[in-house]
């Protein structure tokens, strides 16, 4: 086994009753291999990361994916209550940020493989690849030494599109769509979160009729489309005979509501995306179609005060007690998912992995993304010191804007501290006879 750091042990025992006890054994190993991995970041990889390439079979990597028993949802949920209790306020409301990414994949084998829309290409050509597509939910927190939020992903979906395709002569069922598989998730979280209040935040794709039966800890903020059909609040008794109406009157389009003399917009100061702006807002208590005529709505309508007339942006919710200004907020506060899809392909790795069954498959992108998540916590309770930004700026002076950790400073610290762990004294482990082979035969290479 690999020397695990004190400090990060005492964070992975917290999930030990996740998995068996050889299989926990792997879990300690992989994790280890996918931070300390700077190549690429397959099963193998994690196993040549965590210096078991020649200790173990590559089998046992494998199986640990594709065979062991053990729930990425039980392990994410573990995780999101790890990082709400230490990083989220008691009693404050837990902000939680919905959207779906692609993992190119290669091979016509691979479980859940379609063509999907990139929205990361570069042109019109390359706009459609080939992969997974992920449902994540990540919990957007403050860290205390970074000004920015940072999302934490803990649960994940894998969405296949709703094809129905013959097979042995029956038609497949109908495969949730993506509001659907977030929806989940979040009961989920909801059911393990019982006295929080939870904020979801998701963009326009997100926004259905699947949300209509929310928990009653819930609340949803989205963009809203500018076809989007919404009523006027239902009527109350008018004494005549029949049953009651359940909507009001259709009010107009968007751009009508933004245009018309009657509505009210008031000017107000708002902090989004790092910048604080003045906006005109304007909002709309009303009905949706979609969440049915006993879930109120707030609609948001945002305009520029430099922009021309109508609004630029506009958004739904169904918390009645934030401000308009807060509604924007919240919906800005989405952003640090993006950042999340970015550092943990670009720099983590996530989806390096190219094993191909279901269960593998559903499993390996969750695993890593947990470990994205757990070099964030190690860091923030045990990793951080001003010395980090210090000895960046010592490296790179022309750096001069630099004020606080990014994650690859994360990361780096955490290589380094699972590195010192093996050669900390009473810590060091038996060579295997296959590494005192390749000692003594690099001494007879060289002559000694």
């Amino acid at each position: 086994m690999p020397c695990v750091p004190s400090s990060l042990n005492a964070l992975l025992v917290l999930f030990a009753s996740c998995f068996t006890g050889p299989s926990f054994q792997t879990f300690r190993a992989l994790v280890v291999g996918q931070v300390s991995q700077t190549g690429r970041r397959t099963i193998t990889g994690m196993l040549v990361g965590s210096r078991l390439s020649g200790v173990w079979h590559h089998c046992r990597a494998h199986r640990f994916f594709s065979h062991a028993r053990w729930s990425s949802d039980e392990l994410g949920l573990r995780l999101a209550v790890l990082v709400v209790e230490r990083f989220v306020e008691p009693g404050a409301p837990v902000l939680i940020a919905v959207d779906d990414t692609l993992m190119h994949r290669l091979g016509r084998k691979i479980h859940g493989c379609f063509w999907h829309h990139d929205a990361t290409a570069n042109s019109n050509r390359a706009a459609v690849a080939w992969g997974n597509n992920w449902i994540v939910v990540g919990i957007v927190v403050r860290l205390a030494f970074l000004e920015r939020s940072v999302c934490l992903p803990v649960l994940l979906r894998l969405w296949q599109p709703r094809r129905k395709q013959i097979a042995k002569g029956k038609p497949d069922p109908e495969r949730p769509g993506k509001p659907e598989l977030a929806k989940e998730m979040i009961d989920l979280l909801a059911v393990r979160l019982p006295g929080r209040t939870i904020h979801v935040v998701g963009d326009a794709a997100y926004a259905t009729e699947a949300w209509r039966d929310l928990p009653a800890n819930v609340t949803l903020t989205s963009r809203l489309r500018s076809n989007a059909a919404l009523f006027a609040p239902k009527p109350g008794p008018t004494g005549r005979r029949g049953r009651p109406r359940k909507w009001g009157e259709r009010l107009g389009s968007l751009t009508r509501i933004a245009t018309d003399p009657a509505t009210r917009w008031s000017e107000q100061t708002v902090r989004r995306y790092g910048k604080t702006e003045t906006l005109s807002l304007a909002e709309v208590d009303c009905l949706w179609g979609p969440l049915g005529p006993d879930t109120p709505v707030r609609v948001i309508l945002v305009r520029d005060t430099s922009k021309p007339s109508g609004y630029q942006l506009a958004l739904i919710t169904t918390d009645l007690d934030a401000s308009a200004a807060e509604t924007v907020e919240r919906y800005a506060d989405r952003w640090p998912i993006e950042v999340a899809f970015e550092e943990g392909k670009e720099l983590f790795g996530v989806g390096h992995a190219r094993n191909r069954t279901r269960k593998a498959v559903e499993r390996t992108v969750p695993f890593q993304c947990f470990c994205l998540t757990l070099t964030i916590v190690w860091y923030a309770a045990s990793g951080h010191h001003p010395d980090v930004v210090a000895e960046h700026r010592a490296r790179a002076p022309w750096y001069t804007t630099k004020a606080a950790p990014s994650f690859a400073d994360m990361l780096a610290k955490f290589r380094r501290v699972i590195i010192a762990a093996e050669y900390q004294a009473g810590q060091g482990r038996t060579p295997t006879p296959r590494e005192i082979l390749r000692v003594t035969e690099a001494w007879a290479a060289a002559g000694l």
